[in-house]
């Protein structure tokens, strides 16, 4: 029973709850400011659709590290990859983003809001991995290309 309440509290944790809580949270703002632009455009995935892929992502990390500091068995038979885990994330993202890539003639529709699902993703996985500092620069960097090129493009007459 120790071992239980220990592993609620954070006690035995790789990641304790409070700082899963706090890499969670960021990933659901930034997923969701990267969302909400999206949303203001009335494309077919936004803010929450966003959310919850970065938190999602997010997740997968957190419990790849709390996995990693269980027993499986002898230590030279353990095999962490966390590749696996990213390119697992990167792959179902890309499913659900393909889904609402469509084409109608010679246009192809979408592919700007597929790509914005695929990086809240990268945005999540960084957020699970503790770098809040990169997630935050790459979900700044997202917006400034989904909003304010597009404010440049019409300027110059192209969009």
């Amino acid at each position: 029973m120790e071992t239980i309440a220990a592993d609620f509290t954070g006690t035995f944790a790789a990641v304790p709850w409070p700082v899963a809580l706090v890499r969670l949270l960021a990933a659901a703002v930034l997923g969701g400011l990267i969302g909400l632009e999206r949303e203001w455009r009335d494309k077919p995935a936004g803010l929450r659709t966003h959310i919850l892929i970065a938190l999602a992502a997010c997740l997968f990390i957190v419990i790849s590290q709390q996995l990693s500091e269980l027993s499986f068995g002898p230590q030279e038979n353990m095999r962490v990859d966390p590749l696996r885990l990213i390119e697992a994330v990167t792959a179902g993202v890309a499913f659900l983003a393909a889904g609402i890539i469509f084409t109608k003639g010679d246009t192809v529709r979408n592919t700007t809001t597929g790509a914005s699902m695929w990086l809240a993703g990268g945005v999540g996985l960084a957020c699970g991995a503790g770098q809040l500092p990169l997630a935050a620069m790459a979900t700044a960097i997202t917006i400034s290309v989904l909003w304010l090129l597009k404010v440049l493009m019409r300027l110059g007459g192209e969009g």
